[in-house]
């Protein structure tokens, strides 16, 4: 199974979700410290030239891959993807599934404010602090993301799956 979580930029919520569903932090329960957040693997790394990369984690407990994508604004990207993979799917005989995971609807004002200074004008020591801010407000959210991202996956039909998710209530 291939597990694509995907938002704006590729670098904050999703690098969160694949840390989360890679088990990188023992207590998904609790909301994370600063270091954690800024030690997770490309956790505002990426650029903007890094938009439309999979970018890869690594492979979960049960042998699944983890991927994270940063689509930028085009609304057309995880359509084409999905499109493409059943063709590569049905024309290739893959017996892979493939979950896109939608990590947008639980991004704070703070880590978008904290994303546009940091990566897109290059201000650290505005962005950084805005970023660690908000992912501590949604780090819960983003660890019950991927728990229920996992869940869908286990009991689905389908062999190629977008889930959109729903924003979570504070």
């Amino acid at each position: 199974m291939l597990f694509i979580y995907h938002d704006f930029g590729g670098t904050h919520s999703t690098s969160l979700a694949a840390a989360y569903h890679l088990k990188i932090f023992n207590d998904p329960t609790r909301i994370l410290e600063k270091d954690e957040i800024l030690a997770v693997p490309y956790f505002n790394k990426l650029k903007k030239k890094d938009a439309g990369k999979f970018i890869f984690h690594g492979e979960d407990v049960e042998g699944n891959r983890v991927y994270t994508l940063g689509r930028r604004s085009s609304k057309l990207v995880l359509p084409s993807l999905y499109h493409f993979s059943e063709i590569i799917v049905n024309r290739y005989n893959i017996n892979e599934e493939i979950i896109f995971s939608n990590t947008s609807p639980v991004v704070p004002f703070a880590m978008t404010m904290g994303g546009f200074f940091s990566r897109g004008l290059g201000i650290n020591s505005i962005g950084v602090p805005l970023l660690v801010k908000g992912a501590q407000q949604c780090c819960l959210h983003i660890s019950q993301l991927v728990e229920e991202t996992k869940e869908i996956a286990k009991h689905a039909n389908e062999q190629i799956i977008s889930i959109d998710n729903k924003k979570f209530q504070a």
